[in-house]
């Protein structure tokens, strides 16, 4: 029989044992009989065999394995017998055999037996310490070099865990992955890792390998470390052995995947790792947990009732997912560095001066998020960075960037991935040209493009120096050529330059080590500040109330905005899913000029006299449903709701307002009284005061009534109410509600609900308020304002955040009649509300929405992003429904389609894993388990997608 080749028959159930049928081979072949246990096993049947006396494997392979293959493994257990760890002794058959063939349910399997080896597995241990990664990356690497002579006819086999067929593997069985995103990381990492790979391969070294020296092999037992499972022994990658035992550690501690420096660094003692191997090390970890990822979920639709498969899925996507996250040259220069370490590399103190010039901080160009000649999206024009040096030299002669330096210059929008933002290299511009000195001796030579200084443990790569193309040895101080724009990079690792930039995912510490600050090279100190966000929050939380929240866990610093994205100190972008408050965009020229420019001039309050006033309240009556034409300015939307409710009380002479349940519209006492939402506060029913009067909310997902059709029920309920508040003398003064219930993620009203209440209220004399702070204003695309959707006019109209686009700025808007009754309690004034800044922000926010067409681009991206999110629904239960209209928009999770019980934790946990993706979204809603998504207005169909595909992937992976 051949060996077997994995290509050719790539289906591998296990074969149909079980406990009985193991103990009559156990007692017929090899004279054991005792207690029988199912040993868990990917693709053979194993069997613990307990004879009271000793405990032995019963191995029942697969009849795709050729009796040859196990020869193999049992050659490899004897050459490693007397290795440094418990290695299983293989006990010979009744007849001397040390491999059978024996008939079990009519087929003929080849079955042996080996000691059983006491111990814990490791992979129970939840997070490995440094020495039991140090134990497994030993063990690994000197099993390697045991196996290093090995030579049989067995070990020339194709399996599915050779990594040099892991794309054919990737291929053949990712159609067995169920959810297209997840099923698209896994082939587009592998074929990122496949592409590393290809100019490597014929430099790594084949030999024998034990294929799964992983976690789940070795045992920890009082005689030391075991390794058992030798079922995986074949002709492979020498590189390929340490990749599954590193793939194997990932999942222990997926928050410092470094750890596993500890375990390359003692495979590297035992089996020494040459310059190919350090190249091909991470993608190899990638492609194998790629080929765990397919082959998991391969085993589990063979052979449903392997619990072995289907328990290890969850631990090798996450070993997969951290892998991948992790660019290929970062690691790669994290593991050089290690293993090139010679001890203290503190900086490069010691060094002299490059070139002869005094630099100040006049002369650093600030790149990063906090630079102002990169304003008004200067950061993404071609030359950008040349641009900023190029001012520098024109005002002082010459320029310098800043090591370690986030550059904004360097983000990229609509991320998948970090960007490689920091930079480990300094440019210096000097127009006039300088001359270069060496800072310390060693051998100056060419190396690809570039001049390399070797010193004694540290180099100096130069890019731009102008000199004879000849290799020299020169003295520190000498002069070694010229330049006008040089950039110059410090390493560690001996003939080996680092990334030129790299993203923040690992720490600045590791790139300190590889490639340090040249700063005493130029005679100054230009390392970028590196401000700490946990710092930063920390002093937050000492003087800043705790009870004013903030976004996510660990939040990012975020220090700029442009657009529909934020970017953090570390210049990583992400999409704003969440500011409705950020109408036109974060930054937007027009209305930095305008406010610049009204400031220049004037700002002060309301009483006096000034024509930006006139004009915007001017606008806000155009705006408005007919017959608003009255305008009164404040500062949020908790104040308009103030306002408004005030307006109410105070024009129908009456105290009673009625307001919907699980509503929220504020934090004033008038706005908090009308206020019911029991995520904003779980009192809130009990605590509302005796002039408020709640009324069901008509939730047409999850309310007493559902559907669009809901409202006639919802308005019986009412009448009810109605009577008995008239019956005890209560004269209504208003009612309030959102036309669409943003707190509810966009839940969109009964159809007619509105124009019922509405008719009723008005009936009995009372003033119909909509808070249109959140939902209206364009957001929804099709309707300017929400009211309209519902085919309705209110008397009031409550508006704030989109007008201000983040300036504080609110309006009351209503009848001529209404306002004046406010004369009633005196005149009106608020300090800032409609000041020259404000009433000037106010007017170009409606500027800019109508000459860019943003309530256009709200319905097009809004309905695309709807429908997107629509279909997320057909293929993951978790999605209960999409809410909402145009860019004001919520997807509500639930556990159970039936009972709608609220997937409040999973929500928390997809808004963290988005931020990961490079999206901001938060939770909304009284069970919190509403992902809201109002985007600024300007986003693009793109941005919309990358979202949707974001959330597709970690929908698919929670």
């Amino acid at each position: 029989m051949p060996n077997s080749d994995f290509l050719v028959q790539p289906s591998l159930p296990r074969p149909e044992v079980g406990a009985d049928d193991a103990a009559a081979v156990a007692e017929s072949a090899f004279g054991l009989t005792g207690r029988i246990t199912e040993l868990g096993s990917n693709q053979d049947r194993n069997f613990l065999v307990d004879t009271g006396e000793g405990r032995y494997v019963l191995k029942i392979a697969n009849p795709v394995f050729s009796a040859e293959e196990l020869h193999a493994q049992n050659a490899a257990l004897a050459v490693l017998a007397d290795a440094d760890a418990r290695i299983p002794a293989v006990l010979p058959a009744r007849d001397g055999a040390e491999v059978v063939a024996v008939e079990v349910r009519g087929r003929t399997l080849n079955a042996r037996v080996l000691g059983f080896l006491d111990g814990e597995p490791l992979t129970d241990v939840a997070r490995l310490s440094p020495e039991q990664l140090r134990t497994l990356g030993r063990l690994s690497g000197s099993i390697a070099a045991g196996l290093a002579g090995l030579r049989h006819p067995g070990l020339a086999r194709t399996t599915q865990w050779d990594a040099r067929i892991g794309g054919d593997v990737v291929s053949l069985l990712a159609g067995h992955v169920p959810q297209p995103a997840k099923r698209r990381a896994v082939e587009e990492s592998a074929e990122a890792a496949l592409a590393a790979l290809e100019p490597l391969r014929r430099r790594l070294r084949v030999q024998a390998i034990h294929g799964d020296v992983t976690d789940d092999n070795i045992v920890l037992g009082a005689d030391g470390p075991g390794v058992i499972d030798f079922g995986d022994v074949a002709e492979g990658w020498l590189v390929a052995e340490l990749a599954a035992t590193v793939t194997s550690a990932l999942h222990h501690q997926p928050e410092d995947p470094l750890a596993v420096l500890d375990l390359i660094e003692a495979f590297h003692a035992e089996s020494p790792l040459d310059d190919a191997d350090l190249a091909a090390l991470w993608p190899l970890v990638v492609l194998r947990g790629a080929v765990l990822v397919v082959s998991g979920e391969q085993q589990v639709a063979l052979d449903g009732d392997n619990a072995y498969a289907d328990e290890n899925r969850a631990h090798e996507w996450v070993a997969f997912d951290v892998a991948r996250r992790l660019p290929f040259a970062e690691v790669e220069a994290a593991i050089r560095a290690r293993l090139a370490a010679t001890g203290a590399q503190e900086g490069a103190a010691g060094v002299g001066r490059l070139v002869a010039l005094d630099s100040t901080d006049a002369h650093l160009a600030d790149l990063s998020v906090a630079g102002h000649d990169l304003d008004e999206g200067r950061w993404q024009r071609p030359g950008s960075e040349d641009a900023v040096l190029e001012r520098i030299c024109r005002e002082h002669g010459h320029a310098l960037t800043r090591y370690a330096e986030a550059r904004l210059t360097r983000a990229r929008l609509d991320r998948s991935q970090p960007s490689a933002t920091i930079a480990l290299g300094v440019t210096l511009d000097v127009p006039a040209g300088t001359v270069v000195h060496a800072p310390f001796g060693g051998e100056l030579r060419l190396v690809g493009g570039a001049w390399l200084l070797r010193g004694d443990g540290l180099d100096l790569w130069l890019d731009g120096l102008s000199r004879p193309l000849t290799t020299a040895a020169v003295g520190r101080g000498d002069a070694i050529g010229s330049a006008v724009r040089l950039t110059v990079q410090l390493s560690r690792v001996p003939g080996w330059r680092p990334p030129a930039f790299v993203t923040p995912a690992l720490p600045l510490s590791v790139w300190s080590g590889v490639s340090p600050d040249p700063a005493a090279l130029f005679g100054v100190e230009p390392a970028a500040p590196a401000p700490d966000p946990a710092d930063v929050l920390a002093r937050r939380d000492s003087s800043f109330a705790r009870v004013q929240e903030h976004y996510f866990a660990e939040p990012p610093l975020i220090e700029r905005g442009w657009r529909h994205h934020l970017f953090d100190t570390r210049a990583q972008s992400y999409l704003d899913m969440v500011n409705n408050v950020t109408q036109i965009g974060h930054a937007h020229p027009r209305l930095v000029h305008a406010v610049s420019d009204q400031w220049a001039l004037l700002n002060t309050n309301s009483r006096f006299h000034y024509e930006e006033l006139s004009r915007f309240t001017e606008r806000l009556a155009e705006v408005a449903p007919e017959g608003l034409d009255t305008v009164f300015l404040v500062n949020s939307g908790s104040e308009a709701v103030d306002l408004a409710l005030r307006l109410a009380q105070v024009h129908t002479g009456r105290r009673t307002v009625l307001a919907v349940t699980e509503a929220y519209h504020g934090w004033t006492v008038g706005a908090d009284a009308v206020s019911s939402s029991l995520g904003d506060n779980p009192r809130a029913l009990e605590t509302r005061p005796d002039w408020v009067e709640l009324i069901a909310s008509p939730n047409v997902f999850h309310g007493r009534h559902r559907g669009a059709g809901s409202g006639p029920a919802y308005l019986a309920e009412l009448d009810e109410q109605l009577a008995a508040l008239d019956a005890a003398g209560k004269d209504i003064a208003g009612f309030i509600a959102e036309p669409v219930f943003g707190n509810a993620g966009g839940l969109m009203l009964p159809d007619g609900y509105l124009a019922g209440v509405y008719e009723r209220i008005r009936a009995r004399g009372g003033v119909c308020i909509a808070d249109e702070v959140q939902v209206g204003y364009g957001r929804l695309g099709h309707y300017f304002w929400g009211s309209a959707q519902q085919g309705v006019v209110p008397d009031v109209i409550t508006v704030a955040k989109a007008m201000g686009n983040g300036h504080p700025l609110g309006a009351v808007i209503t009848r001529r009649e209404i306002a004046e009754s406010f004369a009633a309690e005196g005149s009106f004034f608020s300090s800032a509300g409609g000041s020259p800044v404000s009433s000037v922000v106010g007017l170009t926010v409606l500027n800019v929405m109508r000459d860019e067409r943003l309530q256009e681009n709200a319905a097009e991206v809004g309905d695309h992003l709807a429908a997107r999110l629509r279909a997320l629904g057909e293929r993951h239960p978790l999605v209960g429904a999409v809410h909402g209209m145009g860019l004001y928009l919520g997807v509500e999770l639930v556990r159970d389609r039936e009972t709608l019980e609220p997937a409040t934790a999973e929500a928390k946990l997809v808004c963290e894993r988005m931020l990961q993706e490079g999206a901001i979204v938060q939770p909304t809603g009284d069970g919190k388990n509403v992902l809201k998504i109002k985007p600024p207005l300007c986003i693009t169909r793109e941005s919309a997608d990358r979202f949707v595909d974001a959330l597709d992937l970690v929908l698919a992976t929670i």
